[in-house]
């Protein structure tokens, strides 16, 4: 359905952010249709689908995160390309966005670092600012840990799956996965070898955790009923 009241955010690698009202895409072509314009090196990140009264947190990987409402990003067409989310110096990129309710409180942010360490951060950590800014620390970006690979918005009871680049995954609850400070490095989170990196990670719903603990229903099987034998006439 789509409602007048919802929009798509857009979140790229240059640290630009766009929201453009969801109405905008109720009439596709079959070849497709701009939904925002990039730069030459420029990537997509991540798109959401917002309210119009949520914030959205956008984070590089140098370690930095920024919160702001997302009201900061007015509205726009679908060719726009939008506006600064995050300032980013040098060499640095946008690795992740989510989009949070204002008074969402039982939610953290879940940041993963490339070498496999990360943490689970409160979201009242993260007080509310204009967007543009560098942002604020999320997790720290030492040696050890490696560049922030991602961020996800998590509550208690869900799951996460952890993939390498070289293909190994891992299954773990995400209370597991220690709470902690911004500025804090974080804990182990999968063990690597040499020369493997985190390449992606996912979470996984409370609802598919539960679907996946009962399994799908299986049918009883229907006794066959014997058939009547033929009297010859």
């Amino acid at each position: 359905e789509f409602s007048a009241d919802s929009y798509l955010a857009f979140a790229t690698s240059f640290g630009i952010v766009k929201r453009t009202p969801l109405t905008d895409f109720s009439r596709p072509r079959q070849a497709g249709i701009r939904a925002i314009n990039l730069l030459e090196g420029e990537h997509l990140v991540a798109v959401r689908e917002t309210d119009g009264e949520s914030d959205i947190i956008m984070a590089s990987d140098s370690g930095l995160a920024i919160r702001f409402h997302e009201s900061d990003a007015r509205s726009m067409g679908r060719t726009a390309r939008g506006v600064r989310g995050i300032a980013l110096s040098e060499g640095q990129t946008v690795v992740g966005m989510v989009v949070v309710e204002r008074d969402a409180t039982d939610l953290t942010l879940l940041s993963i670092t490339e070498n496999g360490y990360g943490k689970r951060t409160p979201l009242e950590d993260y007080r509310i600012q204009k967007r543009g800014g560098k942002g604020l620390i999320t997790i720290k970006c030492s040696e050890r840990n490696g560049p922030l690979m991602g961020i996800r918005d998590v509550v208690g009871g869900e799951e996460l799956m952890v993939i390498t680049r070289n293909g190994i995954m891992i299954r773990i609850t995400q209370d597991s996965v220690s709470q902690q400070g911004r500025n804090t490095q974080g804990v182990r989170i999968i063990n690597l070898k040499d020369g493997d990196l985190v390449g992606s990670f996912t979470k996984i719903s409370l609802a598919a955790v539960a679907g996946i603990e009962t399994g799908p229903r299986t049918r009883k099987k229907r006794r066959p009923v014997p058939r009547r034998p033929r009297i010859p006439t």
